[in-house]
């Protein structure tokens, strides 16, 4: 969740913009659209000394010298299964058929064993949803696997990119953020002629405010001019 770092960063640390854009992997006028709070969405920050990606001693580093790139922590060793299906919590095993319909309608290309490897479901299974014979297909609605937490971004990436090699067809390309660069320069420098407007007029205010204030003091000061 690099822009949820990246607004907690922003508001709870003086790192600078570039420190924390290379740190979540973001362009630096995302960092500055999130700080100008002009970002599309609006992120809950999220803590990464909390999630031990980051020491408040990194931090302190990377404040005291703007040109420190921050290290993230390298945590603990997963124990990874060697044999059998992947584990899925008893609380996420209800979600395994909206990942799986999600899959199968947005990645066909993709074999029933390897949706079974990366869900940690049967082929049974699969095939059920996939010919709507299965028990609960009335309320079973196709959900990104990654959002219910059923596997990664980087799992579900590699996967799609070896079925589409295999496939012999061309994986997907993110454009997500083709023409963002643009868009944000133009809503910065929108807000910023928009800032420097409401100075301007703030100025103007307070000094028809002034004037009426010695005006009521000295109401014969303006005939004496």
């Amino acid at each position: 969740m690099p822009h949820a770092t990246a607004s907690w960063l922003v508001d709870n640390t003086a790192l600078s913009f570039e420190q924390i854009a290379e740190f979540c992997g973001l362009h630096i006028l995302e960092v500055q659209a999130i700080a100008d709070d002009t970002a599309a969405i609006k992120y809950t920050g999220r803590d990464p000394v909390r999630a031990h990606e980051l020491s408040m001693e990194e931090i302190e580093k990377g404040q005291k010298d703007s040109d420190y790139r921050l290290k993230m922590l390298k945590g603990p060793e997963q124990v990874r299964r060697t044999k059998g299906p992947r584990y899925t919590p008893v609380s996420k095993r209800q979600d395994k058929p909206d990942g799986i319909a999600w899959i199968l309608r947005n990645h066909p290309e993709i074999s029933d064993g390897a949706i079974s490897k990366l869900i940690g479901t049967t082929r049974t299974t699969i095939t059920a949803i996939r010919d709507r014979s299965h028990w609960n297909i009335s309320n079973i609605v196709p959900k990104d696997p990654v959002t219910l937490g059923l596997c990664s971004q980087r799992e579900l990436d590699a996967l799609v990119a070896r079925a589409a090699k295999k496939a012999g067809i061309e994986a997907p390309a993110d454009a997500r953020l083709d023409g963002d660069r643009e868009a944000l320069l133009e809503e910065l420098r929108r807000e910023r002629d928009d800032a420097a407007r409401r100075i301007e007029e703030a100025h103007h205010v307070e000094a028809q405010a002034i004037e009426q204030v010695a005006e009521w003091i000295d109401p014969f000061s303006k005939k004496n001019r």
